[in-house]
């Protein structure tokens, strides 16, 4: 259903310092970047689907109270290398791995970037 989606920053390399390690715990890299954005893709995909932007308007970047970006992880394992690569470059804990109850196998971190946006990466596989 998504095409892409895009978060707001205010230090486009600090963002980059943040995303570039914990995108790749999900097959995510940096495939595109000028002096105003950072495009992340997984390999072969023919569009970055994850977008890092300072705001069109020139305004500071500010982060959606109640918005959650999810991204899906294959394993278990990558959820928690995701949480621990977010806190490890400068993002704060919002939810440690783990199993949440919206179903048997819903397990999911939850994070905040440098900027305050709120992501999470969830795997809804058995182990």
């Amino acid at each position: 259903m998504l095409l892409y989606v895009t978060v707001g920053t205010n230090d486009l390399d600090g963002a980059g310092v943040f995303y570039d390690p914990v995108l790749a715990t999900l097959g995510y890299r940096r495939q595109r970047q000028d002096e105003t954005e950072i495009g992340y893709s997984a390999d072969g995909d023919i569009r970055c689907r994850f977008w890092v932007v300072t705001p069109f308007n020139g305004k500071p970047a500010t982060f959606g109270n109640g918005a959650t970006i999810a991204l899906e992880a294959e394993t278990r394992a990558a959820v928690d290398a995701f949480h621990a690569a977010a806190l490890a470059n400068g993002g704060t804990d919002e939810g440690a791995p783990g199993l949440r109850p919206f179903h048997a196998h819903f397990y999911a971190a939850f994070v905040r970037d440098r900027d305050g946006n709120k992501l999470s990466a969830v795997c809804e596989r058995p182990e």
